[in-house]
């Protein structure tokens, strides 16, 4: 059993029709619109008409149990699935534009036996700048190196990058989507067998990514992270966005108990509300 204390976050659910592209909302920049968009997964329909949108240096939790949809959004969204509905990054079409858009993938879908340094991977970020066939270019090596050096790892350049611990490996893939120079990053479950140094390790390079403005979507099950160190959560279950916007308009009981169903039960006293997690979410047969 799990127990989790947050402070009370009251107020209503949103959901957000922002179909603005690459418009100023008064305070950042709109990076991303996602419209209407469902996908598919072995034939099974695994996203459902999401339409959400992004602004620049926001960092946003996507939650939901297992088989909820979230890597079916980022696989959508970074063209590994066919999909139905519009995705655009500052205003171009996502087809357009996938150099604008980073993809660090669940840690057990990375092969770390493959033979590559972690100068390498960082290169592989700028693939579609330097093109298949050509070498890299002076501009090509510098952005990697800062790249590097922005993340910590420059002195790490030349090891295997499965010799790097977990929270080594994350970083390294922050790298490279700095070195492709993208504004969008989607992490899925970057916290995932980590331990707590890797966590803070993994928080302050978000805060790089911060200081660049690039957008940051992070799928988590840490319920209590998603309601303290993001401006918006999006909450989804059976590939349905069920809420998105602060933590404080959507955390509620209501749309708590929406997504996660019996897997949660929750107790309000006084002004905090304790979350309890009391099974373990299994995994969905059709979640990629």
């Amino acid at each position: 059993m799990v127990d989790l204390s947050l402070r009370a976050l009251t107020g209503r659910t949103t959901t957000t029709n922002d179909s603005e592209d690459c418009q100023d909302t008064g305070e950042r920049l709109t990076v991303m619109t996602v419209n209407d968009l469902s996908a598919s997964y072995n034939g099974h329909r695994s996203l459902h008409g999401v339409t959400f949108a992004v602004h620049e240096g926001e960092r946003i939790a996507i939650i939901g149990p297992n088989g909820a949809g979230k890597s079916t959004l980022f696989k959508a969204i970074v063209g590994l699935l066919s999909h139905q509905g519009s995705i655009s990054i500052q205003g171009a079409s996502c087809q357009k534009s996938h150099t604008m858009v980073g993809y660090v993938p669940q840690h057990e879908a990375i092969d770390w036996k493959f033979p590559v340094t972690v100068w390498d991977v960082v290169m592989m970020g700028r693939a579609r700048q330097i093109g298949y066939v050509l070498p890299p270019r002076r501009r090509d090596r510098q952005a990697a190196r800062d790249a590097l050096e922005r993340v910590g790892m420059w002195v790490f350049r030349k090891r295997q990058i499965g010799e790097l611990s977990g929270g080594q490996r994350r970083r390294v893939f922050v790298a490279r989507a700095l070195a492709q120079q993208a504004r969008v990053l989607l992490m899925d479950e970057p916290f995932s067998g980590v331990d707590a140094a890797a966590e803070t390790d993994i928080f302050q390079v978000l805060d790089v990514l911060r200081e660049e403005g690039v957008a940051v979507l992070l799928a988590t099950h840490n319920l209590a992270q998603a309601g303290t160190f993001y401006d918006k959560v999006m909450m989804l279950r059976d590939g349905h966005m069920l809420a998105y916007g602060p933590p404080a308009e959507v955390y509620t009981p209501e749309t708590l108990a929406d997504t996660f169903g019996d897997r949660i039960r929750l107790f309000s006293d006084g002004d905090e509300v304790v979350i309890v997690a009391d099974k373990p979410c299994c995994h969905h047969p059709h979640e990629p």
